[in-house]
Protein backbone atom coordinates (compact mmCIF):
# COMPACT_ATOMS: atom_id res chain seq x y z
CA UNK A 1 0.00 0.00 0.00
CA UNK A 2 3.04 2.02 0.85
CA UNK A 3 3.83 2.46 -2.91
CA UNK A 4 0.85 2.72 -4.18
CA UNK A 5 0.36 6.05 -1.91
CA UNK A 6 3.69 6.82 -3.02
CA UNK A 7 3.25 6.39 -6.28
CA UNK A 8 -0.17 8.70 -6.51
CA UNK A 9 2.32 11.39 -4.58
CA UNK A 10 4.51 11.37 -7.64
CA UNK A 11 1.85 11.69 -9.71
CA UNK A 12 0.31 14.84 -7.81
CA UNK A 13 4.22 16.07 -8.07
CA UNK A 14 3.34 16.18 -12.10
CA UNK A 15 0.23 17.98 -11.45
CA UNK A 16 1.65 20.90 -9.07
CA UNK A 17 4.56 21.03 -11.29
CA UNK A 18 2.21 21.65 -14.34
CA UNK A 19 -0.15 23.85 -13.23
CA UNK A 20 2.84 25.86 -11.38
CA UNK A 21 3.81 26.57 -15.41
CA UNK A 22 0.01 27.64 -15.83
CA UNK A 23 0.25 29.89 -12.94
CA UNK A 24 2.40 32.27 -14.52
CA UNK A 25 4.53 32.81 -11.78
CA UNK A 26 1.52 32.32 -9.13
CA UNK A 27 -0.01 35.84 -10.82
CA UNK A 28 -2.99 33.69 -12.15
CA UNK A 29 -5.40 33.23 -8.91
CA UNK A 30 -6.74 29.81 -10.40
CA UNK A 31 -3.81 27.48 -11.04
CA UNK A 32 -2.05 28.96 -8.39
CA UNK A 33 -3.92 27.56 -5.60
CA UNK A 34 -5.03 24.27 -7.73
CA UNK A 35 -0.94 24.26 -7.43
CA UNK A 36 -0.51 24.65 -3.74
CA UNK A 37 -3.39 22.03 -3.12
CA UNK A 38 -1.67 19.91 -5.23
CA UNK A 39 2.03 20.19 -3.65
CA UNK A 40 0.32 20.44 0.00
CA UNK A 41 -1.14 16.50 -1.04
CA UNK A 42 1.41 15.68 -2.65
CA UNK A 43 3.71 16.21 0.28
CA UNK A 44 1.56 14.51 2.78
CA UNK A 45 1.18 11.12 0.65
CA UNK A 46 5.03 11.21 0.47
CA UNK A 47 5.27 11.69 4.35
CA UNK A 48 2.28 8.91 4.78
CA UNK A 49 4.58 6.85 2.56
CA UNK A 50 7.96 7.50 4.32
CA UNK A 51 6.31 5.75 7.47
CA UNK A 52 6.91 2.28 5.94
CA UNK A 53 9.25 3.29 2.97
CA UNK A 54 12.90 4.40 3.66
CA UNK A 55 13.51 7.84 3.42
CA UNK A 56 16.07 7.55 0.53
CA UNK A 57 14.18 5.13 -1.62
CA UNK A 58 11.20 7.14 -1.08
CA UNK A 59 12.36 10.64 -1.87
CA UNK A 60 13.90 9.53 -4.57
CA UNK A 61 11.20 7.66 -6.46
CA UNK A 62 8.39 10.76 -5.37
CA UNK A 63 11.43 13.01 -6.55
CA UNK A 64 11.90 10.72 -10.05
CA UNK A 65 8.74 9.78 -10.59
CA UNK A 66 7.96 14.02 -10.91
CA UNK A 67 10.97 14.64 -12.90
CA UNK A 68 10.37 12.29 -15.28
CA UNK A 69 6.62 12.84 -15.59
CA UNK A 70 7.19 16.83 -15.55
CA UNK A 71 9.61 16.54 -18.53
CA UNK A 72 7.03 14.50 -20.44
CA UNK A 73 4.12 16.69 -19.63
CA UNK A 74 6.56 19.82 -20.73
CA UNK A 75 7.14 17.42 -24.65
CA UNK A 76 3.33 16.94 -24.69
CA UNK A 77 1.97 19.90 -23.42
CA UNK A 78 4.56 22.79 -23.75
CA UNK A 79 6.14 21.61 -27.22
CA UNK A 80 9.60 21.03 -25.38
CA UNK A 81 11.96 19.51 -27.30
CA UNK A 82 11.92 15.65 -27.47
CA UNK A 83 15.48 14.65 -28.73
CA UNK A 84 17.11 11.32 -28.73
CA UNK A 85 19.03 11.84 -26.26
CA UNK A 86 17.08 13.72 -23.83
CA UNK A 87 14.22 10.76 -23.81
CA UNK A 88 17.32 8.82 -22.98
CA UNK A 89 18.02 10.62 -19.81
CA UNK A 90 14.35 10.29 -18.97
CA UNK A 91 14.87 6.59 -19.23
CA UNK A 92 17.94 6.75 -17.33
CA UNK A 93 15.89 8.22 -14.21
CA UNK A 94 13.20 5.81 -14.86
CA UNK A 95 16.21 3.10 -14.39
CA UNK A 96 16.57 4.38 -11.48
CA UNK A 97 13.43 4.55 -9.65
CA UNK A 98 12.94 1.31 -10.83
CA UNK A 99 16.27 -0.45 -9.29
CA UNK A 100 15.63 1.37 -6.41
CA UNK A 101 11.86 -0.16 -5.87
CA UNK A 102 13.30 -3.52 -6.85
CA UNK A 103 16.46 -3.16 -3.87
CA UNK A 104 14.13 -1.52 -1.15
CA UNK A 105 13.57 -3.70 2.13
CA UNK A 106 10.13 -2.85 1.88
Amino acid sequence: MAWIVLLLAGLLEIGWSVTLKYSQGMTRPGPALLTLALLSLSFFLLSVAMKHLPLGTAYAVWTGTGAVGTALMGILLFNEPASALRLACIACIVLGIVGLSLTSPS
